[in-house]
């Protein structure tokens, strides 16, 4: 069974399951992407590890990470192989003395420990063929969408005065929603400040 690999696209709340989210995974080497519901305490790991952002406390994912490096496993890949009845299967593929061990689950809790790990992601063809969706593009000589168009015109930034205070206040604005667990809100003051500090930062990640 032929293997592609995917990364991770981003992550938005899904308008048909009251507290899910979809986590979008892309083709590398195509144009297809593969939405799959996850959970929100899941969802919330992979976007903490994605944003940079370190919880006041280890999440599980975070304590998976710190027995395994205490014990010399590694994380080879994580390989989503399987769907049935509109649930993903899949495996982490762990390496140890030498030995290769193939683990059972969760696509949502194996994409949370790839990320840590830095693993490739991998998707069966099946699965690929299956459930991914191609986006459509314009037609020659089609106008983009209006909204499209929006987005593709540069905005002005704002022009703020006093920057290095700003930069005070946001800093501990930031340290207060990691302490508070507001990670929605630390993603969007990390943001601000990369801006200000001229860094660019990650500003319209899903």
């Amino acid at each position: 069974m032929q293997k592609l690999q995917v990364d991770i696209l981003g992550l938005s709340t899904s308008p048909h399951t009251n507290g899910a989210y979809a986590l979008i995974l892309y083709e590398v080497d195509g144009k297809r992407k593969l939405p799959i519901i996850i959970g929100g305490f899941e969802a919330q790991a992979i976007a903490l590890k994605l944003e940079n952002i370190k919880p006041p406390r280890p999440f599980t994912h975070d304590l998976f990470k710190q027995i395994a490096d205490a014990f010399t496993l590694h994380v080879n890949e994580v390989y989503i192989d399987e769907l049935h009845n509109e649930t993903f299967y899949a495996k982490v593929i762990c390496e140890m003395n030498g030995e290769v061990h193939e683990i059972d689950a969760r696509p949502s809790d194996a994409i949370a420990i790839a990320v840590r790990f830095n693993a490739p992601i991998f998707v069966s063809e099946d699965i690929m063929n299956e459930a991914g969706i191609v986006e459509e593009q314009p037609k020659e000589g089609e106008a983009p969408a209006e909204e499209e168009v929006e987005e593709q015109i540069e905005k002005p930034e704002p022009e703020l005065p006093g920057d290095e205070t700003l930069i005070d206040e946001l800093s501990r604005k930031l340290e207060e929603a990691i302490n508070n667990e507001d990670y929605e809100e630390a993603a969007r003051l990390r943001d601000e400040l990369s801006r200000i500090k001229g860094g660019g930062g990650n500003a319209g990640r899903p």
